[in-house]
């Protein structure tokens, strides 16, 4: 369909390509200079000190779990309104996700909810800033500290964003950001751990290279062939190409966080009064808007109708708890009812910087 409007898509410059070609042709198209520099970037972009480029927001996920010790008979406590990965990395190191409910204005993680989940066996909270809306990070920060819990902060939704004046990147104790194409900037597929303990990076640089202390790049600029293998790691790697696209994008992400929230005021304005709910913004936040949702009573007809009037509308997301997979190791239905009953209402709308004011007065027309 010739006319289609996806919820979200990448915008790709010629400086991007330009950026990109320029690596192709340089001597190092992985572990090499354009994977420091572009982590270089982000900490510049967020205030973060240490950033560890990676294969994807997962792996980044599974970096920061890995390196915060989490394993067999630990607990995290999760939203369930995000993305499987959100959870799926715990089970990765052998820890219990323990799902607490949402806001049912924001459908962020609620803090009474992650209080009440605490148990002796809880070791970190994962609060995802769900559609680009930082989480209570007071509040959060204040229970992970009374409990001496670690604080992790699943900003893939978020880079750009800012919680009363501070950058995503520096509200939790670790950071994972994801440059998928319908993320706010992309470098194809890719990923990101940011924090500003330095144990904490070099445990997650390490783990990303196979558990290795050192990249084959830096032992052909000291001269050294020797290595060890300290960790168990994984392939988690990202390439210098890769790197160059995201640093070339990341010049142009306060813009396009501007388009993203001239686009969400417009939608705001012209479902006022209407049967469609978008979500509570905060006055204190820098909404990055990675998403724009609403709730309407007849979600999966209008659904149905906006696809068929070639516009991307998509739901974000089934609760994890209730994925078959979540089921069969024994999550019930009915322990987050808020975000169970959110998600029965839930529709995405096509939001990113490619758009203009007609698309949003299209969509509006067809709801």
């Amino acid at each position: 369909m010739s006319n289609f409007l996806p919820y979200g898509r990448q915008i790709i410059g010629d400086d991007d390509i330009a950026a990109v070609v320029d690596v192709l042709r340089s001597d190092y198209l992985t572990t090499g200079p354009a994977v420091e520099r572009f982590e270089a970037d982000v900490c510049a972009y967020t205030g973060a000190t240490h950033a560890v480029a990676v294969a994807n927001g997962t792996a980044a996920l599974h970096a920061a779990m890995h390196a915060l010790g989490i394993g067999r008979g630990d607990e995290v406590i999760v939203t369930p309104m995000t993305f499987a990965a959100s959870a799926n990395c715990i089970l990765y190191q052998g820890g219990t996700p323990v799902f607490a409910d949402v806001d049912s204005h924001t459908l962020l993680l609620d803090p009474a909810a992650v209080e009440a989940a605490i148990t002796p066996r809880t070791k970190a909270i994962i609060a995802v800033d769900y559609a680009g809306q930082p989480c209570d990070w007071d509040a959060l920060r204040g229970i992970a500290d009374k409990h001496k819990l670690a604080l992790v902060a699943d900003g893939c939704h978020a880079l750009g964003g800012a919680y009363k004046g501070r950058k995503v990147g520096t509200l939790a104790d670790i950071t994972v950001f994801s440059f998928h194409p319908v993320k706010h900037i992309t470098t194809g597929e890719g990923g990101m751990v940011v924090a500003d303990d330095a144990n904490l990076a070099r445990a997650m640089r390490a783990f990303r290279g196979h558990g290795i202390t050192t990249t084959a790049s830096q032992r052909e600029k000291s001269g050294a062939w020797f290595y060890e293998m300290t960790d168990l790691g994984y392939n988690y790697r990202i390439t210098d190409f890769q790197c160059a696209l995201g640093s070339s994008q990341l010049k142009k992400l306060d813009q396009w966080i501007e388009k993203r929230n001239a686009l969400a005021q417009s939608y705001d304005a012209a479902l006022a009064g209407t049967a469609i709910r978008p979500l509570t913004k905060h006055a204190h936040v820098l909404h990055a808007y990675h998403l724009y949702v609403v709730r309407t009573p007849d979600r999966d007809n209008t659904f149905k109708r906006l696809r068929e009037a070639g516009i991307g509308a998509n739901v974000h997301y089934i609760p994890v708890h209730l994925h078959p997979y979540y089921q069969n190791l024994g999550y019930k239905k009915g322990s987050c009812p808020v975000a169970e009953a959110a998600y029965t209402e839930i529709l995405t709308l096509p939001l990113w910087p490619g758009m203009v004011t007609e698309d949003v007065t299209r969509v509006v027309a067809e709801l």
